[in-house]
Protein backbone atom coordinates (compact mmCIF):
# COMPACT_ATOMS: atom_id res chain seq x y z
CA UNK A 1 0.00 0.00 0.00
CA UNK A 2 2.95 2.28 0.88
CA UNK A 3 4.98 1.49 -2.51
CA UNK A 4 1.53 2.39 -4.79
CA UNK A 5 0.86 5.57 -2.63
CA UNK A 6 4.60 6.50 -3.42
CA UNK A 7 4.42 5.84 -7.02
CA UNK A 8 0.75 8.02 -6.86
CA UNK A 9 2.47 11.20 -5.38
CA UNK A 10 5.88 10.74 -8.44
CA UNK A 11 3.33 10.36 -11.08
CA UNK A 12 1.46 13.80 -9.37
CA UNK A 13 4.68 15.38 -9.21
CA UNK A 14 6.09 14.40 -12.68
CA UNK A 15 2.26 16.00 -14.24
CA UNK A 16 2.87 19.76 -12.26
CA UNK A 17 6.42 19.72 -13.48
CA UNK A 18 5.14 18.88 -17.18
CA UNK A 19 2.48 21.84 -15.70
CA UNK A 20 5.05 24.03 -14.84
CA UNK A 21 7.32 23.57 -18.16
CA UNK A 22 4.25 24.35 -19.72
CA UNK A 23 3.62 27.95 -17.80
CA UNK A 24 7.06 28.57 -19.01
CA UNK A 25 6.76 28.21 -22.81
CA UNK A 26 3.31 29.79 -22.93
CA UNK A 27 4.01 33.09 -24.05
CA UNK A 28 6.36 31.49 -27.49
CA UNK A 29 4.07 32.00 -30.37
CA UNK A 30 5.57 28.41 -32.00
CA UNK A 31 5.26 25.22 -31.14
CA UNK A 32 8.49 23.49 -29.11
CA UNK A 33 8.98 20.42 -31.02
CA UNK A 34 8.53 21.38 -34.12
CA UNK A 35 9.76 24.04 -36.44
CA UNK A 36 7.32 25.17 -39.07
CA UNK A 37 6.81 28.06 -41.63
CA UNK A 38 5.16 30.79 -40.33
CA UNK A 39 1.61 30.21 -42.02
CA UNK A 40 1.16 26.58 -40.41
CA UNK A 41 2.71 27.80 -36.55
CA UNK A 42 -0.74 28.16 -35.15
CA UNK A 43 -2.36 24.85 -36.43
CA UNK A 44 0.93 22.98 -34.98
CA UNK A 45 0.88 25.48 -31.76
CA UNK A 46 -3.02 24.48 -31.47
CA UNK A 47 -2.00 20.69 -32.03
CA UNK A 48 0.85 20.96 -29.67
CA UNK A 49 -0.77 21.62 -26.60
CA UNK A 50 -3.39 18.74 -27.23
CA UNK A 51 -0.59 16.15 -27.91
CA UNK A 52 1.60 17.76 -24.59
CA UNK A 53 -1.81 16.96 -23.05
CA UNK A 54 -2.13 13.24 -24.47
CA UNK A 55 1.35 12.46 -22.93
CA UNK A 56 1.51 14.07 -19.59
CA UNK A 57 -0.55 11.09 -18.80
CA UNK A 58 2.05 8.83 -19.40
CA UNK A 59 2.80 6.08 -17.59
CA UNK A 60 5.84 3.17 -16.96
CA UNK A 61 4.78 0.74 -14.74
CA UNK A 62 7.65 -2.22 -15.19
CA UNK A 63 5.91 -4.12 -12.41
CA UNK A 64 2.66 -4.81 -15.18
CA UNK A 65 4.89 -4.73 -17.92
CA UNK A 66 3.60 -1.83 -19.53
CA UNK A 67 3.75 1.64 -20.40
CA UNK A 68 0.64 3.54 -21.53
CA UNK A 69 -0.45 7.20 -22.29
CA UNK A 70 -3.98 7.98 -21.90
CA UNK A 71 -4.79 4.27 -22.11
CA UNK A 72 -3.31 3.09 -24.69
CA UNK A 73 -0.26 0.82 -24.36
CA UNK A 74 3.27 1.67 -26.13
CA UNK A 75 6.74 -0.16 -26.10
CA UNK A 76 10.16 1.24 -26.12
CA UNK A 77 12.81 -0.84 -28.30
CA UNK A 78 16.31 0.34 -28.96
CA UNK A 79 17.27 2.24 -31.71
CA UNK A 80 20.49 0.60 -32.56
CA UNK A 81 18.33 -2.52 -32.93
CA UNK A 82 15.94 -1.13 -35.66
CA UNK A 83 19.31 0.36 -37.25
CA UNK A 84 22.62 -0.48 -37.81
CA UNK A 85 21.98 -3.55 -35.70
CA UNK A 86 19.28 -4.52 -37.75
CA UNK A 87 21.24 -4.19 -41.08
CA UNK A 88 24.17 -6.41 -39.83
CA UNK A 89 21.93 -8.97 -38.88
CA UNK A 90 20.56 -9.15 -42.62
CA UNK A 91 23.72 -8.54 -44.27
CA UNK A 92 24.93 -12.15 -41.94
CA UNK A 93 21.21 -13.60 -43.43
CA UNK A 94 21.36 -13.21 -46.10
CA UNK A 95 25.44 -13.40 -47.11
CA UNK A 96 24.88 -14.99 -50.31
CA UNK A 97 23.40 -11.89 -51.83
CA UNK A 98 25.48 -8.84 -52.77
CA UNK A 99 25.77 -6.03 -49.59
CA UNK A 100 23.74 -3.80 -51.80
CA UNK A 101 20.67 -6.41 -52.35
CA UNK A 102 21.07 -7.29 -48.80
CA UNK A 103 20.75 -3.89 -47.09
CA UNK A 104 18.19 -3.70 -50.12
CA UNK A 105 15.78 -6.08 -48.39
CA UNK A 106 16.50 -4.98 -44.74
CA UNK A 107 15.62 -1.55 -45.87
CA UNK A 108 12.31 -2.48 -47.40
CA UNK A 109 11.67 -4.60 -44.58
CA UNK A 110 12.14 -1.55 -42.37
CA UNK A 111 10.46 1.21 -44.68
CA UNK A 112 7.26 -0.94 -45.27
CA UNK A 113 6.66 -1.61 -41.54
CA UNK A 114 7.07 2.02 -40.58
CA UNK A 115 4.75 3.20 -43.08
CA UNK A 116 1.89 1.02 -41.90
CA UNK A 117 2.92 1.85 -38.12
CA UNK A 118 2.65 5.74 -39.44
CA UNK A 119 -0.85 5.00 -40.80
CA UNK A 120 -2.28 2.74 -38.28
CA UNK A 121 -0.96 5.88 -35.52
CA UNK A 122 -2.25 8.69 -37.62
CA UNK A 123 -5.81 7.08 -37.79
CA UNK A 124 -5.49 6.44 -33.76
CA UNK A 125 -4.73 10.09 -33.34
CA UNK A 126 -6.95 11.53 -35.99
CA UNK A 127 -9.94 9.82 -34.37
CA UNK A 128 -8.84 10.64 -30.91
CA UNK A 129 -8.17 13.87 -31.19
CA UNK A 130 -11.04 14.86 -33.52
CA UNK A 131 -8.77 15.73 -36.48
CA UNK A 132 -10.48 16.28 -39.71
CA UNK A 133 -8.93 18.94 -41.66
CA UNK A 134 -5.68 17.89 -43.90
CA UNK A 135 -3.28 20.55 -42.19
CA UNK A 136 -4.72 19.70 -38.63
CA UNK A 137 -4.24 15.86 -39.74
CA UNK A 138 -0.18 16.63 -40.82
CA UNK A 139 0.24 18.89 -37.93
CA UNK A 140 0.10 16.33 -35.59
CA UNK A 141 2.41 13.30 -36.96
CA UNK A 142 5.85 15.91 -36.60
CA UNK A 143 4.67 16.26 -32.85
CA UNK A 144 3.83 12.90 -32.09
CA UNK A 145 7.04 11.92 -34.00
CA UNK A 146 8.88 14.18 -31.15
CA UNK A 147 7.10 12.85 -28.08
CA UNK A 148 7.83 8.89 -29.15
CA UNK A 149 11.33 9.96 -29.55
CA UNK A 150 11.76 9.52 -33.91
CA UNK A 151 13.14 12.95 -34.50
CA UNK A 152 12.76 16.75 -34.32
CA UNK A 153 11.27 18.16 -37.75
CA UNK A 154 11.73 20.83 -39.42
CA UNK A 155 9.51 21.73 -42.79
CA UNK A 156 10.76 23.74 -44.96
CA UNK A 157 9.16 26.61 -47.04
CA UNK A 158 9.62 24.89 -50.34
CA UNK A 159 6.84 22.83 -48.90
CA UNK A 160 3.73 22.74 -50.49
CA UNK A 161 1.17 20.61 -48.41
CA UNK A 162 -2.37 20.80 -50.15
CA UNK A 163 -4.22 17.26 -50.78
CA UNK A 164 -3.66 17.43 -54.27
CA UNK A 165 -1.24 16.29 -56.76
CA UNK A 166 1.05 19.41 -55.96
CA UNK A 167 1.64 18.07 -52.53
CA UNK A 168 5.39 18.62 -51.98
CA UNK A 169 7.13 18.56 -48.27
CA UNK A 170 10.64 18.97 -47.98
CA UNK A 171 11.84 18.81 -44.64
CA UNK A 172 14.61 18.19 -41.76
CA UNK A 173 15.00 15.91 -39.13
CA UNK A 174 17.16 16.89 -36.34
CA UNK A 175 18.40 14.34 -34.20
CA UNK A 176 16.97 11.18 -36.24
CA UNK A 177 17.19 8.29 -33.58
CA UNK A 178 18.41 6.34 -37.01
CA UNK A 179 21.19 8.62 -38.05
CA UNK A 180 22.51 9.16 -34.45
CA UNK A 181 22.02 5.19 -33.69
CA UNK A 182 24.83 5.34 -36.82
CA UNK A 183 26.75 8.27 -35.67
CA UNK A 184 27.60 6.80 -32.12
CA UNK A 185 27.99 3.27 -32.69
CA UNK A 186 30.63 4.86 -34.99
CA UNK A 187 29.49 2.63 -38.02
CA UNK A 188 30.41 4.18 -41.85
CA UNK A 189 27.86 4.24 -44.18
CA UNK A 190 27.64 4.90 -47.79
CA UNK A 191 24.00 5.54 -48.29
CA UNK A 192 21.22 7.35 -46.29
CA UNK A 193 19.89 5.64 -43.26
CA UNK A 194 16.60 6.60 -41.78
CA UNK A 195 14.76 4.22 -43.94
CA UNK A 196 12.21 4.36 -41.03
CA UNK A 197 11.74 8.16 -40.60
CA UNK A 198 11.32 7.85 -44.39
CA UNK A 199 8.46 5.12 -44.01
CA UNK A 200 6.59 6.38 -40.55
CA UNK A 201 6.91 10.01 -42.33
CA UNK A 202 4.85 8.62 -45.19
CA UNK A 203 2.84 6.41 -43.87
CA UNK A 204 0.94 9.78 -41.36
CA UNK A 205 0.83 11.84 -44.14
CA UNK A 206 -0.74 9.43 -46.80
CA UNK A 207 -3.28 8.87 -44.08
CA UNK A 208 -3.90 12.62 -43.08
CA UNK A 209 -3.84 14.01 -47.35
CA UNK A 210 -5.51 10.74 -48.90
CA UNK A 211 -3.33 9.79 -51.09
CA UNK A 212 -0.59 7.77 -52.17
CA UNK A 213 2.97 9.35 -50.39
CA UNK A 214 6.59 8.69 -50.57
CA UNK A 215 9.33 9.67 -48.54
CA UNK A 216 13.26 10.18 -50.17
CA UNK A 217 15.82 11.25 -47.75
CA UNK A 218 18.04 12.86 -50.19
CA UNK A 219 20.99 13.46 -47.23
CA UNK A 220 21.52 12.02 -44.40
CA UNK A 221 23.86 13.10 -41.50
CA UNK A 222 25.25 9.71 -40.71
CA UNK A 223 26.76 8.97 -44.08
CA UNK A 224 28.70 12.81 -43.88
CA UNK A 225 25.87 15.38 -45.14
CA UNK A 226 25.23 18.16 -42.83
CA UNK A 227 21.71 17.19 -42.07
CA UNK A 228 19.10 14.71 -42.25
CA UNK A 229 16.71 16.19 -45.26
CA UNK A 230 13.99 14.28 -47.07
CA UNK A 231 11.29 14.90 -49.76
CA UNK A 232 7.72 13.83 -49.78
CA UNK A 233 5.44 13.61 -52.88
CA UNK A 234 2.58 11.86 -54.29
CA UNK A 235 4.33 8.45 -55.43
CA UNK A 236 3.91 8.87 -59.31
CA UNK A 237 5.69 12.63 -59.23
CA UNK A 238 8.48 11.98 -56.30
CA UNK A 239 10.97 11.92 -59.07
CA UNK A 240 10.17 14.45 -60.84
CA UNK A 241 10.05 16.44 -57.12
CA UNK A 242 13.12 15.08 -56.09
CA UNK A 243 14.89 16.70 -59.46
CA UNK A 244 13.59 20.06 -58.91
CA UNK A 245 14.45 20.22 -55.47
CA UNK A 246 17.86 18.32 -54.88
CA UNK A 247 21.47 19.28 -56.83
CA UNK A 248 21.75 15.52 -57.68
CA UNK A 249 25.27 16.23 -58.49
CA UNK A 250 25.86 16.77 -54.60
CA UNK A 251 23.43 13.63 -53.85
CA UNK A 252 24.96 10.17 -53.76
CA UNK A 253 23.30 6.77 -53.36
CA UNK A 254 19.86 7.72 -52.40
CA UNK A 255 16.94 5.46 -53.21
CA UNK A 256 12.90 5.90 -54.16
CA UNK A 257 11.36 3.64 -51.70
CA UNK A 258 8.52 1.53 -53.15
CA UNK A 259 6.31 0.47 -49.85
CA UNK A 260 5.46 -3.27 -50.16
CA UNK A 261 8.20 -3.71 -53.23
CA UNK A 262 8.16 -7.17 -53.40
CA UNK A 263 4.08 -7.14 -53.75
CA UNK A 264 4.42 -4.10 -56.02
CA UNK A 265 7.03 -6.15 -58.00
CA UNK A 266 4.83 -9.28 -58.03
CA UNK A 267 1.91 -6.71 -59.23
CA UNK A 268 4.31 -5.87 -62.42
CA UNK A 269 5.01 -9.84 -63.04
CA UNK A 270 1.58 -11.12 -63.03
CA UNK A 271 0.25 -8.10 -65.24
CA UNK A 272 3.01 -8.68 -67.98
CA UNK A 273 2.73 -12.41 -67.72
CA UNK A 274 -1.10 -12.03 -68.10
CA UNK A 275 -0.33 -9.47 -71.12
CA UNK A 276 1.90 -12.08 -72.73
CA UNK A 277 -0.49 -15.32 -72.03
CA UNK A 278 -3.17 -12.86 -74.20
CA UNK A 279 -0.29 -12.42 -77.06
CA UNK A 280 0.66 -15.88 -77.18
CA UNK A 281 -3.06 -17.03 -77.56
CA UNK A 282 -3.50 -14.54 -80.01
CA UNK A 283 -0.39 -15.35 -81.69
CA UNK A 284 -2.10 -19.45 -81.57
CA UNK A 285 -5.35 -18.07 -82.60
CA UNK A 286 -3.51 -16.41 -86.09
CA UNK A 287 -1.39 -19.87 -86.62
CA UNK A 288 -4.30 -21.57 -86.44
CA UNK A 289 -6.47 -18.93 -88.97
CA UNK A 290 -3.14 -18.88 -91.04
CA UNK A 291 -3.46 -22.88 -91.50
CA UNK A 292 -7.39 -22.65 -92.52
CA UNK A 293 -6.13 -20.27 -95.07
CA UNK A 294 -3.47 -22.94 -96.45
CA UNK A 295 -6.25 -25.47 -96.54
CA UNK A 296 -8.57 -23.08 -98.24
CA UNK A 297 -6.10 -22.70 -101.27
CA UNK A 298 -4.94 -26.05 -101.35
CA UNK A 299 -8.75 -26.76 -101.67
CA UNK A 300 -9.21 -24.40 -104.49
CA UNK A 301 -6.24 -25.74 -106.09
CA UNK A 302 -7.33 -29.39 -105.65
CA UNK A 303 -10.33 -28.46 -107.88
CA UNK A 304 -8.10 -28.11 -111.30
CA UNK A 305 -6.74 -31.25 -110.93
CA UNK A 306 -7.39 -34.41 -112.73
CA UNK A 307 -5.24 -36.80 -111.44
CA UNK A 308 -6.53 -39.09 -108.96
CA UNK A 309 -3.68 -39.79 -107.08
CA UNK A 310 -2.41 -35.96 -106.96
CA UNK A 311 -5.96 -35.49 -105.32
CA UNK A 312 -5.29 -38.37 -102.72
CA UNK A 313 -2.01 -36.81 -102.07
CA UNK A 314 -3.18 -33.01 -101.17
CA UNK A 315 -6.30 -34.57 -99.33
CA UNK A 316 -3.51 -35.97 -97.25
CA UNK A 317 -1.60 -32.61 -96.83
CA UNK A 318 -5.20 -30.35 -96.31
CA UNK A 319 -5.65 -33.45 -93.36
CA UNK A 320 -1.72 -33.10 -91.71
CA UNK A 321 -2.55 -29.10 -92.05
CA UNK A 322 -6.27 -29.58 -90.24
CA UNK A 323 -4.32 -31.62 -87.93
CA UNK A 324 -1.54 -29.06 -86.54
CA UNK A 325 -4.75 -26.28 -86.82
CA UNK A 326 -6.62 -28.20 -84.29
CA UNK A 327 -3.58 -28.41 -82.16
CA UNK A 328 -3.43 -24.53 -82.17
CA UNK A 329 -6.92 -24.14 -81.68
CA UNK A 330 -7.46 -25.66 -78.85
CA UNK A 331 -4.46 -24.36 -77.09
CA UNK A 332 -5.86 -20.83 -77.44
CA UNK A 333 -9.10 -22.08 -75.89
CA UNK A 334 -7.60 -23.22 -72.93
CA UNK A 335 -6.85 -21.36 -70.40
CA UNK A 336 -3.01 -22.66 -69.12
CA UNK A 337 -1.42 -21.78 -72.66
CA UNK A 338 1.08 -23.50 -72.73
CA UNK A 339 -0.28 -27.18 -72.10
CA UNK A 340 -2.64 -29.29 -73.57
CA UNK A 341 -4.89 -31.67 -72.06
CA UNK A 342 -3.77 -35.02 -73.80
CA UNK A 343 -7.05 -37.03 -72.93
CA UNK A 344 -9.61 -34.16 -74.04
CA UNK A 345 -7.57 -33.24 -77.12
CA UNK A 346 -6.99 -36.75 -78.26
CA UNK A 347 -10.80 -37.37 -78.30
CA UNK A 348 -11.45 -34.89 -80.37
CA UNK A 349 -9.01 -35.08 -82.96
CA UNK A 350 -9.82 -38.64 -83.08
CA UNK A 351 -13.46 -37.99 -83.41
CA UNK A 352 -12.65 -35.51 -86.04
CA UNK A 353 -10.40 -37.69 -88.29
CA UNK A 354 -12.74 -40.16 -88.65
CA UNK A 355 -15.15 -37.96 -89.65
CA UNK A 356 -12.92 -36.34 -92.49
CA UNK A 357 -11.94 -39.63 -93.50
CA UNK A 358 -15.02 -41.41 -93.44
CA UNK A 359 -16.59 -38.57 -96.26
CA UNK A 360 -14.92 -40.82 -98.76
CA UNK A 361 -15.87 -44.33 -97.27
CA UNK A 362 -19.06 -45.78 -95.85
CA UNK A 363 -16.65 -47.81 -92.98
CA UNK A 364 -18.46 -48.10 -89.95
CA UNK A 365 -15.62 -47.94 -87.02
CA UNK A 366 -15.77 -48.36 -83.30
CA UNK A 367 -13.22 -46.02 -81.65
CA UNK A 368 -11.63 -47.18 -78.03
CA UNK A 369 -9.43 -44.29 -76.42
CA UNK A 370 -7.56 -45.03 -72.99
CA UNK A 371 -5.59 -41.95 -72.39
CA UNK A 372 -5.18 -40.60 -68.52
CA UNK A 373 -5.29 -37.33 -67.89
CA UNK A 374 -1.86 -35.49 -68.23
CA UNK A 375 -0.59 -32.42 -69.88
CA UNK A 376 1.79 -32.06 -72.57
CA UNK A 377 3.39 -29.16 -73.93
CA UNK A 378 2.97 -28.08 -77.79
CA UNK A 379 6.03 -29.49 -78.73
CA UNK A 380 5.48 -32.84 -77.38
CA UNK A 381 1.04 -32.66 -78.56
CA UNK A 382 2.16 -31.23 -82.24
CA UNK A 383 4.01 -34.49 -82.71
CA UNK A 384 1.84 -36.96 -81.28
CA UNK A 385 -1.35 -35.42 -83.40
CA UNK A 386 0.50 -35.45 -86.90
CA UNK A 387 1.59 -39.26 -85.79
CA UNK A 388 -1.93 -39.79 -85.42
CA UNK A 389 -3.42 -38.55 -88.31
CA UNK A 390 -0.75 -40.58 -90.52
CA UNK A 391 -1.94 -43.63 -88.71
CA UNK A 392 -5.42 -43.38 -88.82
CA UNK A 393 -5.18 -42.36 -92.71
CA UNK A 394 -3.60 -45.34 -93.31
CA UNK A 395 -5.77 -47.27 -91.25
CA UNK A 396 -8.77 -45.78 -93.11
CA UNK A 397 -6.82 -46.77 -96.84
CA UNK A 398 -5.77 -50.02 -95.77
CA UNK A 399 -7.83 -51.48 -92.75
CA UNK A 400 -11.20 -50.01 -92.16
CA UNK A 401 -12.96 -50.26 -95.59
CA UNK A 402 -16.05 -51.56 -94.65
CA UNK A 403 -16.08 -51.59 -90.59
CA UNK A 404 -13.77 -51.89 -87.90
CA UNK A 405 -12.30 -51.31 -84.65
CA UNK A 406 -9.37 -48.40 -83.81
CA UNK A 407 -7.99 -48.22 -80.42
CA UNK A 408 -5.72 -45.77 -78.91
CA UNK A 409 -4.04 -45.90 -75.55
CA UNK A 410 -1.54 -44.12 -73.42
CA UNK A 411 0.59 -45.55 -70.67
CA UNK A 412 3.63 -44.23 -67.98
CA UNK A 413 5.80 -46.63 -66.38
CA UNK A 414 9.05 -45.24 -64.68
CA UNK A 415 8.47 -42.04 -66.29
CA UNK A 416 8.38 -43.81 -69.78
CA UNK A 417 5.24 -43.61 -71.60
CA UNK A 418 4.20 -45.57 -74.71
CA UNK A 419 1.42 -44.86 -77.08
CA UNK A 420 -0.32 -47.48 -78.59
CA UNK A 421 -2.43 -47.29 -81.85
CA UNK A 422 -4.16 -50.18 -83.98
CA UNK A 423 -6.99 -51.83 -85.53
CA UNK A 424 -8.49 -55.01 -86.49
CA UNK A 425 -8.22 -54.88 -90.27
CA UNK A 426 -5.98 -57.10 -92.69
CA UNK A 427 -2.64 -54.58 -92.06
CA UNK A 428 -1.21 -53.72 -94.83
CA UNK A 429 1.85 -55.01 -97.35
CA UNK A 430 4.66 -53.03 -99.17
CA UNK A 431 6.73 -54.19 -101.77
CA UNK A 432 10.32 -54.49 -100.85
CA UNK A 433 12.25 -50.98 -100.48
CA UNK A 434 8.71 -49.12 -100.96
CA UNK A 435 7.98 -46.65 -98.56
CA UNK A 436 5.22 -43.60 -98.74
CA UNK A 437 5.50 -40.21 -97.47
CA UNK A 438 3.02 -40.95 -94.67
CA UNK A 439 5.15 -43.57 -93.44
CA UNK A 440 8.40 -41.53 -93.62
CA UNK A 441 6.42 -38.84 -92.04
CA UNK A 442 5.66 -41.00 -89.07
CA UNK A 443 9.45 -41.89 -88.68
CA UNK A 444 10.61 -38.40 -88.62
CA UNK A 445 7.55 -37.35 -85.69
CA UNK A 446 9.09 -40.21 -83.68
CA UNK A 447 12.43 -39.09 -84.45
CA UNK A 448 10.83 -35.31 -82.99
CA UNK A 449 10.13 -36.69 -79.21
CA UNK A 450 13.16 -39.43 -79.26
CA UNK A 451 10.91 -42.07 -79.08
CA UNK A 452 11.17 -45.30 -80.29
CA UNK A 453 8.42 -47.68 -82.71
CA UNK A 454 7.46 -51.26 -82.87
CA UNK A 455 5.00 -52.28 -85.35
CA UNK A 456 3.10 -55.55 -85.32
CA UNK A 457 1.35 -55.86 -88.60
CA UNK A 458 -0.49 -59.02 -89.67
CA UNK A 459 -3.93 -60.42 -90.97
CA UNK A 460 -5.57 -59.86 -87.73
CA UNK A 461 -4.77 -55.97 -87.60
CA UNK A 462 -1.66 -53.37 -87.50
CA UNK A 463 -0.32 -52.00 -84.12
CA UNK A 464 2.54 -49.51 -83.49
CA UNK A 465 3.39 -49.04 -79.78
CA UNK A 466 5.68 -45.78 -79.77
CA UNK A 467 7.86 -45.53 -76.33
CA UNK A 468 9.24 -41.97 -75.70
CA UNK A 469 9.94 -39.63 -72.25
CA UNK A 470 8.80 -36.18 -71.91
CA UNK A 471 11.58 -33.79 -72.42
Amino acid sequence: MKKAAIKKNIAELEKELRRLKLELVKDDVSPSTVIVPDELQDAFLHIEEKIRDYFSDLNIDPESGEITAQGQRYVLLRSDSLSHEFLEFIKERYSDRSIHEAISIGNNFLYDNAKVIGKKDAISFHNKLGLTAPIEKLSAGPIHFAYTGWANVEIFKESNPSPDENFILKFKHHNSFEAQSWLKAKKKTDIPVCTMNCGYSAGWCEESFGMPLTTVEVECEAKGDEACVFIMAPSHKIEKYVDELVDLSKVENFEIPVFFKRKHIEEQLRESLVQKEVLIKEIHHRVKNNLQLIISLLRVQMTEMKDKNLVSEFEASINRVSTMAAVHEMIYQNKDFDKVNLRSYMNHLVTSLIQMYSLNQVAEVDIEINIPEVEFTIEQSLPLALILNEIICNSHKHGLEKSGRLYLKLSCENDEYQLTIGDNGPGFKLKKNQKGIGLMLIDILIEQIDGIKTVKNSSKGLEYKINFKLK
